[in-house]
């Protein structure tokens, strides 16, 4: 099926947006439709909750691990807890992967699709609040109908990815998503209780002059490319700015032009961000925009992922500086 995009102006909701739009997606029969309100759904909730977090006891640590070695915060527990239940009530989606569980959920239906999502990306700043956000990747399923899920189904590339997008927690909060046809922005509109369209066909500039990274690392970075690249950034007089969550920080770029960097570390030799559930979302959402996501070596979009918690360096942001990085020589 061709894409037949229809563009509304600024102003229209989320509902209409995708419903008006609903034939640019996989086979235009509404389920894939209905996924996209179920993460918008779950999404005002977990706002709700982020508003009150320091009226009531749901911040700081949760006291348990997740697979990666990070302390839970509470509110980990609790975004992730409200997107899997928005997610398996549909029936749309078949199956979920979680940065915050360890193995698949397999929801044991005949939904069409699998969703990746990190529920809540830059925790550690909840308790000095600071923008946090979601981040999501929707594919097809790969087994038959009938059939029990195996991570065969999950261990897809990210060219494969049907949508991906997140959901920024800040002072005012959006939503920004792609369909592989153009990204746009919906920011959340508290009293109405919607979503509305506030940013058309974002684009990504070509070059920029940010540049996004935690120098605390500087000593344990290795790769001379790396090195090298902060220094020509420092002698061009770029701006460093690193907030500290990946969706806060990859926003900015989107919208201002510039690039953030997490290298290998001592600590991290193969980087600390999840392909699955950051890399692979936020590649694509850049790519739709006209920005580039590179490993260091190849497009992240192109790894084939071989575990569901698979990690990789990520360098994202505005083409030519995103170019400039893997560069022998400045």
């Amino acid at each position: 099926m061709e894409n037949s995009r229809i563009d509304l102006p600024i102003g229209v909701t989320l509902d209409r947006f995708i419903k008006s739009n609903e034939n640019e997606y996989i086979g235009a029969v509404g389920a894939f439709s209905q996924l996209l309100r179920d993460i918008a759904l779950a999404a005002k909730v977990v706002n709700r909750e982020l508003n009150k977090a320091g009226l009531i006891d749901i911040m700081g640590n949760a006291g348990i691990y997740n697979s990666g070695g990070d302390e839970q915060k509470k509110l980990d527990l609790l975004a992730n807890t409200r997107f899997i239940r928005a997610l398996s009530k549909g029936g749309e989606v078949c199956g979920i992967i979680s940065e915050e569980n360890e193995s698949f959920i397999d929801l044991e239906n005949n939904g069409k699709y699998i969703v990746a999502i990190d529920p809540l990306d830059g925790s550690s700043n909840i308790d000095v609040n600071v923008s946090v956000g979601t981040i999501f990747s929707i594919y097809k399923r790969k087994s038959d109908f009938g059939k029990p899920l195996s991570e065969f189904d999950f261990l897809q590339k990210g060219r494969d990815q049907k949508a991906a997008g997140y959901i920024l927690f800040g002072p005012s909060s959006m939503l920004v998503y792609t369909t592989g046809n153009g990204v746009n922005g919906f920011t959340y509109e508290p009293s109405l209780g919607e979503f509305i369209l506030s940013n058309i066909n974002i684009t990504c500039s070509q070059n920029g002059s940010i540049y996004s990274i935690n120098e605390g690392l500087s000593k344990s970075i290795k790769d001379y490319k790396i090195i090298n690249y902060l220094d020509f950034c420092k002698e061009s007089g770029y701006t460093a700015r690193y907030i500290g969550s990946l969706v806060a920080d990859f926003h900015r770029n989107l919208l201002k032009g510039g690039v953030y960097l997490y290298p290998p570390t001592n600590k991290f030799p193969n980087g600390k961000l999840r392909l699955m559930f950051e890399a692979n979302a936020l590649a694509f959402v850049i790519e739709q925009a006209g920005g580039k996501a590179r490993n260091g070596e190849m497009d992240i979009l192109d790894i084939q992922p071989t575990t569901i918690h698979q990690t990789t360096p990520l360098y994202i942001g505005s083409s030519d500086m995103v170019d400039k990085i893997e560069m022998p020589s400045l």
